[in-house]
């Protein structure tokens, strides 16, 4: 299809991800991805991560995008897309042993981040991670002059967005019952933020 939805950073930082998610979801078999955007993600981690069954979810307005790039790829491990609003919609009755989402913290209000961290802290099964890809502040301060000048035109756009700060996260971690696990950087003053549900959480 010609028409797909199409957004040039999940193009870009595709191979950084995966290079993350190999490691970090070798060995388990559900993810859930919130906020799966175009689509694009999805099928490409899950042609290169056969082992996962891989959940899409977003806001209804952008299924019809995603199932365009899923019924393109045809792929087995594929799920279609579940309807998540992560602070009004009900989330999966099931539990997954993987959760990533990428640049979604800091396009959302700062209750529906509080909403997502809760819902994952639900269905995170135990010893299962939390990836979460995207520019973070670090005690109040910004890693680089364009992540600056990025909280800058996020907030004149939506003054409830921007940058958020590992400090926030984790705390909001620690009460949905999840612990820092890793940091990784990233091309272009990115991120990926790994928490995990202790093994002996359920």
């Amino acid at each position: 299809m010609t028409n797909k939805p199409f957004a040039e950073s999940s193009e870009q930082n595709k191979l950084p991800i995966l290079a993350v998610l190999q490691h970090e979801f070798a060995g388990i078999e559900s993810v859930l991805e919130i906020g799966s955007g175009t689509g694009q993600h999805a099928v490409f981690f899950s042609t290169e991560l056969p082992h996962l069954r891989w959940h899409t979810s977003d806001v209804r307005d952008m299924h019809a995008g995603i199932v365009q790039w899923l019924e393109e790829a045809d792929l087995a491990n594929l799920v279609p897309p579940i309807a998540l609003d992560v602070a009004t919609d009900a989330w999966p009755e099931q539990s997954f042993d993987g959760v990533f989402s990428a640049n979604t913290v800091h396009i959302m209000h700062w209750h529906e981040v509080e909403a997502m961290f809760r819902g994952i802290g639900r269905i995170l099964r135990s010893g299962g991670r939390f990836c979460l890809y995207g520019p973070f502040n670090y005690h109040g301060t910004y890693t680089s002059p364009s992540n600056e000048r990025f909280d800058q035109w996020l907030k004149e756009r939506d003054p409830e967005s921007g940058i958020r700060d590992v400090d926030d996260l984790n705390a909001l971690a620690e009460q949905a019952g999840l612990r820092p696990a890793e940091d990784y950087e990233m091309p272009e003053n990115n991120r990926i933020l790994v928490w995990e549900k202790p093994a002996n959480a359920d």
